[in-house]
């Protein structure tokens, strides 16, 4: 391939690297059409045999040109060199070649392609043992280089928008649409994956109201961004979600690249059509592209691919091209597939062979050499179903087009243009018919031929491994495209599936609709993880939730540790964090201790139907409770499993206020969401997260009382008016106050709930309160601790994936309850039902040595030690004076007393199985 530049030089130069080779680029350049104005002929290498292989495409249906980029001494793998802007500086190497892709060692390959068909992997590395052969295969396996030290900054911002329309391409199909729709009064958003919009009118001649195509194009777009509409360049639309929700790849020059997301109450798909191949022997040298390519590069670039060109075709969207590249100096001859030919093209032609190694040197057309430097292909268009396919459409084969089209236009998305098969302006915009119509006459593979017809360049898929698929019963298509990797490489068989498609028609006999395509799925191209994750990264991905009181704590002394996504008090008191636990532990059994219990959820359900819902949602009964009252239940998964424990709280028969645990707000408001619209009337129910509006402080201990009396808060705290398990409202500082009577701890304890404004006023009151009665501040170590020595368990820390209520002994509900609720049927299962299942238990170990948590208990049966269980939390008790731990022990209710063998790293120790609750089993404090 003779490729050049013409025209002026322009003023600014970009100076690159391609495989070690210092070039010259012009901006606006993307790496291909700085390489292709450079002469180079080899750009990478194919998959698996490592043939030479040059560019073919222009834009994302480049399947051949994958390039490592070293930009700023860091790496990215596998860019496509069509898409790819050149940046001054830029080092870029050809992927599976070593050292260059001219010079590749493992060029070799190409000899045993007889011993490597379709599927061979399958087959030839069973004996003696897989395992051998897999080191070095995976070390060939894959394309680019990882850079370790590319570690993207997470700086990629995630956009959300709303419009009327989303016109999703950037031709005259989309811009006609896009102002259709904004005459109309809608809001539009257009987006287009080209640096500049105009789709095919930056390529091909068109006069559209009296202006050059491309003018008009530019012209349309800027009369919509002035009437405020969103017009994206480089942005890619790469997936259709549920309820039109449209993700969008915008690539920001100078700026880290971003992800849309974008709901349209009316999507329009003007994404165009994709060039096909022809197929015929080495159908893949180098210096062998599709037309529509080498007249993109001329007109967007200045780039003429060759001086001596022969044209491929079989339709008359070919001509145009020719007579474009004969202007731009170039020698053209056109060989017409089609009987029918004019403009002095070879009529009937058929390419029977090219010549040349790395790069065309000559093609037979035939049975006459033709001398050439370049050969172009023109096999027809392929309409760009992809997104509509992702939205559910169907496809309908077009015999007068030879292709797939869209059956019919989707609730809420429109085809339009070439993407719905409609290929000349005319259809588009109405006036008169091109001077060179389609009239494709269809050109699919000849089975038989002699030589290797290249249907998926990338991945070395040929027509000969398509009939090996076909012979060994590979014959739908997903199976093919899984038997052969036809369509599976970056590409995603852009270029390769319909030729695919058709070659097995063509070998089982049967029609191209019979055959059949297969699932499109997103993305439509390649995403960087980057855009994808955005800025979730550290606190971006986790943001650390603060309490209203963090800065009150830090003055305290707190040292903060992160609990359930909170940023929480872990002890108070200094760097000796098992002194200081031990010292609150003992104040809240001897005393009274204050702890800052916010992050506990506050979900209100308010309606009617709310007794309904939260019973459904809960393995215990909670509509049953007087209003006033609180009981404690369990959510459970639809396998039965334990999600979560905590309180309700019943304010009214149409009020609840569902507490749960920290880290779990977030799930069990999505799940009461889920089916409060699922399973009940969303117009009688309603779910409000109220977390953050109020802040909850606890005094727990035996002078909890006297604490919380003398806080003035307007509420009978008589054990006879405020019982356990009860919740009265009173007043703070003029705002309301809800005490409840709950414990966490086994000892007495109230928990009042101001708004967070107030929350600062009331730790100030109860400090100064507690100043008589030694109060001390308790982190969450404390408590963990003082629940631990009651028995009461955390879910997700003494609980796992399969621990269900009747493992925890409560099965009252499971045998009593007859209506339904979430989880209700998986309780019944046989293997719910397992009598050796793992069931939380105390345990006392020997000695002094507290257990570590995770160790194992076993038992050894014909001398083999398996596992029946393991610890999950253990503490040194302050007030027991001795170490306690509880475990998921199999069968351990029935087992307690006995003594069991546990192992942790080698060490053994020996412990009694007991009741989970070690300290005060009678729960005499919690009133005392």
């Amino acid at each position: 391939m003779t490729s050049h530049r013409i025209g002026s030089l322009a003023n600014e130069t970009l100076h690159f690297t391609f495989d070690g080779t210092r070039y010259d680029g012009r901006p606006g350049d993307t790496i291909a059409s700085a390489l292709l104005a450079n002469g180079v002929r080899v750009v990478g290498r194919s998959f698996k045999y490592h043939r030479p292989r040059g560019i073919m495409g222009y834009s994302v249906e480049e399947p051949n040109a994958l390039v490592d980029v070293t930009l700023n001494g860091v790496t990215t793998p596998n860019l496509r060199a069509t898409t790819e802007a050149l940046v001054d500086g830029m080092v870029v190497r050809a992927v599976n070649a070593s050292p260059t892709a001219a010079g590749d060692r493992k060029g070799f390959l190409d000899r045993f392609a007889a011993l490597l068909p379709a599927g061979f992997y399958y087959k030839t590395f069973i004996w003696p043992d897989w395992h051998r052969f897999e080191p070095s295969i995976r070390a060939m396996a894959g394309l680019g280089r990882l850079d370790p030290t590319n570690e993207p900054p997470a700086q990629n911002p995630q956009i959300a928008a709303h419009c009327d329309v989303l016109v999703i391409g950037g031709g005259p199909a989309g811009l006609h649409a896009a102002t259709q729709a904004a005459s109309e009064g809608r809001s539009v958003m257009l987006v287009d994956d080209q640096q500049t919009i105009g789709g095919s009118l930056l390529f091909r001649h068109a006069e559209i109201d009296g202006k050059q195509g491309g003018e008009w194009a530019s012209a349309v777009a800027a009369e919509l961004t002035a009437q405020g509409h969103r017009v994206l360049a480089n942005t890619t639309a790469y997936g259709v979600y549920d309820h039109n929700l449209v993700a969008l790849w915008q690539r920001r020059l100078g700026q880290p690249d971003a992800q849309w997301r974008v709901r349209a109450r009316r999507i329009v798909l003007a994404a165009g059509a994709i060039e096909r191949p022809l197929l015929f022997p080495d159908n893949d040298r180098p210096g062998i592209m599709l037309a529509d390519a080498a007249l993109s590069y001329l007109a967007q670039h200045k780039v003429l691919v060759g001086r001596r060109i022969v044209l491929a075709t079989n339709n008359g969207r070919a001509y145009p091209v020719a007579e474009a590249l004969r202007a731009a100096g170039a020698d053209v001859t056109i060989a017409d597939l089609r009987q029918q030919a004019h403009d002095g093209a070879i009529a009937g032609a058929r390419i029977e062979a090219v010549h040349g190694s790395n790069g065309v040197e000559a093609v037979t057309v035939s049975g006459q050499r033709l001398a050439a430097d370049c050969l172009l292909m023109s096999g027809g268009l392929t309409p760009s179903v992809h997104l509509y396919c992702q939205a559910g459409g169907k496809l309908a084969y077009d015999e007068t087009i030879a292709a797939f089209v869209p059956r019919e236009d989707l609730p809420g998305m429109r085809v339009v243009g070439a993407a719905s098969g409609h290929y000349s302006l005319a259809e588009i915009l109405g006036g008169d018919g091109p001077i060179h119509p389609y009239a494709i006459a269809p050109a699919w593979p000849e089975a038989g031929v002699q030589g290797r017809q290249w249907v998926d360049f990338q991945n070395d898929v040929t027509v000969k491994d398509i009939a090996l698929a076909e012979r060994e019963n590979f014959r739908a298509v997903e199976h093919l495209k899984r038997y052969t990797t036809l369509g599976m490489a970056t590409d995603q068989g852009k270029t390769s599936n319909m030729n695919g498609l058709a070659t097995m028609a063509a070998l089982t006999g049967r029609t191209i609709p019979q055959t059949g395509t297969t699932t499109y799925r997103p993305p439509f191209v390649p995403v960087p993880f980057g855009v994808v994750a955005g800025r979730r990264r550290g606190e971006f991905f986790n943001p650390v939730r603060r309490l209203v009181l963090e800065n009150e704590h830090r003055e305290a002394g707190a040292t903060f540790r992160e609990y359930g996504g909170w940023l929480r008090p872990a002890w108070f008191g200094g760097a000796n964090g098992a002194a200081n636990i031990r010292r609150e532990a003992i104040a809240a059994r001897t005393a009274v201790a204050i702890l800052d219990g916010s992050p506990l959820g506050k979900i209100e359900v308010i309606g009617p139907d709310a007794g309904a819902l939260v019973d459904y949602n809960s393995y215990n009964t909670l509509s049953t409770l007087k209003p006033g009252r609180i009981r404690y239940g369990f959510m459970l998964t639809e396998s039965g499993v334990i999600y979560d424990d905590g309180v309700t709280t019943k304010i009214a028969d149409d009020h609840y206020v569902v507490s749960c645990s920290s880290g779990h707000v977030a799930g069990v408001v999505a799940r009461l969401e889920e089916w409060r619209q699922d399973r009940f009337d969303p117009a009688r129910v309603f779910v409000h997260n109220s977390t953050p509006q109020w802040a909850t402080l606890t005094a727990s201990g035996p002078r909890a009382r006297k604490l919380v009396s003398s806080l003035s808060l307007g509420v009978d705290l008589d054990d006879a008016v405020l019982p356990h398990m009860a919740f009265a409202d009173g007043q703070f500082d003029g705002a309301m106050a809800r005490v409840s009577r709950v414990s966490f701890t086994g000892d007495r304890s109230y928990e009042i709930a101001v708004p967070s404004s107030k929350a600062a006023n009331l730790l100030a009151a109860m400090r100064e309160a507690g100043k008589e009665l030694d109060a001390v501040l308790m982190g969450s170590e404390a408590l963990l601790l003082l629940r631990a020595e009651k028995g009461y368990l955390i879910a997700g820390k003494d609980t796992d994936g399969t621990t269900m209520p009747h493992d925890l002994g409560i099965t009252g509900p499971m045998n009593k309850r007859q209506n339904e609720y979430v989880g209700r049927r998986s309780l019944f299962t046989d293997n719910a039902q397992r009598a050796d299942r793992q069931q939380l238990v105390g345990l006392t170990v020997e000695g002094q040595t507290m257990l570590p948590v995770g160790t194992h208990g076993v038992e050894t049966v014909n001398n083999t030690r398996r596992s029946i269980g393991f610890v999950t939390s253990s503490y040194e008790s302050p007030t027991l004076n001795r170490p306690i731990a509880l475990g998921l022990i199999e069968r351990g209710m029935e087992r307690k007393g006995e003594m069991i063998d546990l192992v942790h790293l080698g060490q053994v120790f020996r412990a009694e199985i007991t009741d989970p609750c070690a300290f005060d089993p009678e729960g005499a404090r919690l009133n005392a």
